[in-house]
Parts: C-alpha cells; structure tokens; sequence
C-alpha cells in the first residue's frame, strides 16, 4: 500500500472519527505546552557569581521560582507531572468510537488489506492526530512567548518569555509525542487480530486480577524511606546520590503504578460483593460489568488517580512546610528576636494546588470521554435490555454504580499512598541550635556602631523537632473534588443514555 493511500485512509471515517482525531489533536496540544514550558525552564542560563550577586539568581525575573536555581528543576518536574492527565486524556480520546473503527478496520481486510497494513493504518492514524496537536501547540507556544513577553516598570518578567529552548529539544517534543502515540497504539494492538469478520482478541482474562497492587505500594514507599536519608548526607559520594534520587523516582512511578492496577482489583472484589449480596437489578447489572472488565476502573480512572496521590503527596509538603514555620518562628521567639519564617515556600503551595487542580480537570474531561464512549459503544446491549423491559432508570443507576463503587476505595487508596509517599520523603520538621544577636537597648542605640556591640548579647537556640499533621481537611477536600468530578461525568454521561437505548439501535451496523 503506497504511503499516500495509507494517509487518506487513516483520515478517512465518519464524524465520530473526525472528533476522535480532533480530540486527540487537542490532548496532545496540551502535552506538547507543558513540555515546552518545562523546556523553557530548564533553559534558563545561570548566571556567573559576582559580588553582588553570590547566590547567582536570574534577577530578570519576578518569580523566585524562574529567579532562583535551585527551584527551576521542581518547577519542571511539576510541568513534566502535568503531561501525565494530558496523555491519559489522549489515550481515552483514541478510544472513541472503537466498535465503528473496529468495523472499518474489518472491512478493509475484507478488500484485501494485510494484519501488518491494518495495524499501520491504526499507528498512522494516532500518530497524525499527535502530530497535528503537537504542531498546534508548538504554534501557540511560539506566539505566546512573544504576546507575554511584558517587562514590569522594574523591568522583570513574569515568565521566562526571554530564553526559547534549544530547537533540537522543541523538535524531539513535536516529533517525539506522536511517535509515542503511534507506538503505544501498536503495542495496545498486539493481542489484537484483525480478521475480514471482525476484531478480536487472542486471549480472554479467565480469573480476576490478584491483590498484587499492594507488593507495589509497599515497594514504592520502601524506596522513599531507603533513598531519602541518602539525600540528607551530603558528605556521601555523588553517584550515591544519583542512585538516591533514581530509587526515589522509580519507587514514586511504582506506587503509582501499584494504586492504579489496584483499581482493577478493587473493581473485580466489588463485583464479587455486589453479586453476592445485592438485591437491587442495578447493582447486580453493575456487579457482572464489573467483574467481566474489571480493568475498565484502571484505564478510566489512571489520570484522576494520578492526580489524586499528587495532590495528597503536596497536602503533605504544605503540612511539613507549616511544621517547619512554626519551628522557625518559635526558635525566633526563644532568641528574643522579631525574625520570622519565610513565607515564601507556603505561598508557593498555591500554586501547586492549582496545578493539582488543573490536573483533576484534564482527567475529568478523560473520564467523561470515557464514560460517553461506553455508553456509545455498548448501545446495543441497552436498546435490548430496554426492548426486554428493563428501565432506562435502570439501567442509570446501574452506570452509576458501576463507576462510584470502584471510585471510592481507589480516591481513598491514592490519598493514602500519597500521604504516605510525603510522610516518608519529608519526615518531621526540624531545626537546628542557631546563635542569633540580639541589641537590647534604644533604636538610636543600637543603630550607632560605636554602641551597638556594648548592649549586644549572643542568644543560643536547642534544636527542636515537630511532627508535621495530617491535612485531613486538604485531604477531604481533594477526595470530595474527585469524587465530585466523577459524579458530574457519570451525569453527563447519561444524557447519552436515552438515544442509545433506542429500539432502533438494535439494526445498528
């Protein structure tokens, strides 16, 4: 099949597919944004040290974040956090009207084409959606960076609309995102035979999904409590360090990976439940979808899940931060002085929080795709469950509680890993003994320097140390937000539910 041909047949489908390409071309828009932001931090030049400026912070800047060098890479980090909804979103977004796809997928084995054309097809068709979305958005970046480049009247920036990443970076960005995509599609097309009858999968799940989730929560929570008192001695050699904050990182990405597979067994064991004891034709309709895919609650809910155990793992940052101010303010107190604590990590928790926030949004959107894509999908089984007589209101609340039931042990369990997961990188506050000086006597007294030293005293602080609380009320509020989120999503969703439970859906082709 020439190359040409292939590309028209990958952007050839119906609105359905018009909207799916669309919808992916945005999701990864937003990717290839934060990447470029994230680029654009890390890019910022270092400045040499002078006399008057021994720290080397970028003054250009207005932002402590941008200005100081230390915090430029937890800025990228969060940036880089923020492409993890995005991609979710993508990977529901490609889902969308898979049965139709499917269909047209067969029939073009039927006109003569190979397994390996019709997976190409597939690839091609996810990685030009990526590509358009990446183009996009490298465009808007581009032109943001000029429309946002706005000195103060002291001549600093907002933003680090002053510096541009190395163009071999952007390029990787553009380029490297729907290659992912592509790939990722080949890889999800692997148990997956496309014959001239139809799509179908090489083998089925027999048994339900075991409670291994939990050996990966507790690995991951290991390798923070083992990798951070590594990161606290500095007189250790560098590479231990490197090692340090690898085994931090994976030990983050595998408990992560731990509380989203165990949505897949939360769901299979709700199911045995519901099965066993419910009574209502809604739960028992809830029960048998859910132990027949019980996969469906990690592929749904994966990106509000991730960011779900972000936003608890920064509750925990801003606990350990108000610990910590409050130790520095009472050894201000014991000195005899009127220094105070820095406000400035706790203000910059704000705008973790509205990235955290901005995180849940993007997964909302992803689990709404979702759930209208099953209640598209499945419209056959519901027009005949409706022409047997089962009510719509049924079969409503059957959708409801098949996505509330998992959904409340999993926002649970993530809140509790990510806690648990800043617990154990941070530990309890503590400060250090520190001499301060303090001059009791008159302003004018202390202000001459002939003086000064006579009515000067040396004031010794001990070391203290506080357990930071537990932010139940962040918690609280970040759990009931997400639970939230997937009630206005399951509500949406069932506005689909009427027009896919008609009688004529069963002559659907």
């Amino acid at each position: 099949m020439r190359p040409w041909a292939l590309l028209r047949l990958a952007l050839a489908g119906t609105r359905t597919d018009t909207v799916r390409v669309l919808l992916t071309a945005f999701s990864a828009a937003l990717a290839a944004l934060a990447a470029c932001a994230a680029l654009t931090v890390l890019a910022i030049p270092t400045p040499m040290a002078t006399p008057g400026n021994m720290v080397r912070w970028s003054e250009q800047y207005s932002n402590a974040l941008l200005r100081e060098p230390g915090l430029r890479g937890g800025t990228a980090f969060a940036l880089v956090l923020l492409m993890i909804p995005v991609l979710a979103l993508a990977g529901q977004c490609a889902r969308l009207g898979a049965p139709a796809r499917d269909r047209r997928l067969a029939a073009l084995r039927l006109a003569g084409a190979t397994p390996g054309q019709v997976t190409w097809l597939a690839m091609l068709e996810t990685g030009v959606a990526g590509l358009l979305g990446t183009l996009g958005g490298l465009a808007l970046y581009l032109a943001g960076h000029e429309l946002l480049h706005r000195p103060d009247e002291r001549g600093q920036l907002a933003l680090p609309t002053d510096v541009l990443p190395h163009a071999g970076a952007l390029a990787a960005v553009v380029i490297g995102l729907p290659l992912i995509a592509g790939l990722a599609t080949a890889l999800m097309l692997r148990r997956v035979i496309t014959t001239p009858l139809g799509v179908t999968r090489r083998a089925a799940r027999e048994r339900g999904p075991g409670p291994w989730a939990g050996v990966l929560i507790v690995a991951g929570v290991a390798a923070f409590i083992v990798g951070w008192p590594v990161l606290l001695r500095r007189t250790v050699d560098g590479p231990y360090v490197g090692y340090a904050l690898l085994l931090i990182a994976a030990g983050g990405l595998v408990a992560l990976l731990g509380v989203v597979t165990g949505t897949g067994w939360i769901s299979h064991t709700t199911g045995r439940l519901l099965r066993r004891y419910a009574r209502h034709p809604a739960a028992l309709l809830a029960a048998g979808r859910l132990t027949a895919d019980p996969w469906a609650g990690s592929r749904t809910f994966a990106a509000l899940l991730a960011a779900v155990t972000f936003g608890a793992g920064a509750a925990g940052l801003r606990a350990h931060f108000v610990a910590q101010d409050q130790l520095t303010r009472r050894q201000s107190r014991l000195a005899g002085d009127e220094w105070g604590a820095n406000p400035f990590y706790l203000s910059t928790m704000s705008l973790v929080d509205l990235a955290v926030a901005v995180a849940v949004v993007i997964a909302a959107a992803g689990l709404l795709v979702a759930v209208v894509e099953g209640v598209v999908a499945r419209r056959r089984t519901y027009a005949a469950l409706t022409a047997t007589g089962v009510p719509r209101t049924t079969l409503a609340w059957s959708l409801v509680w098949q996505a509330v039931l998992p959904a409340v042990p999993a926002i649970l369990l993530a809140l509790t890993v990510g806690a648990v997961l800043s617990r154990a990188f941070f530990g309890d506050a503590e400060r250090g003994p520190s001499t301060s000086s303090v001059c009791e006597a008159a302003v004018q007294l202390c202000a001459d320097p002939a003086t000064r030293d006579q009515y000067t005293r040396i004031t010794e602080s001990p070391a203290v140390r506080a357990v930071p609380d537990v932010p139940l009320e962040h918690l609280a509020l970040l759990g009931g937000g997400a639970l939230a989120a997937v009630l206005a999503t399951v509500a949406v969703g069932l506005l689909f539910l009427r027009s896919s439970t008609a009688v004529e859906e069963l002559r659907a082709t």
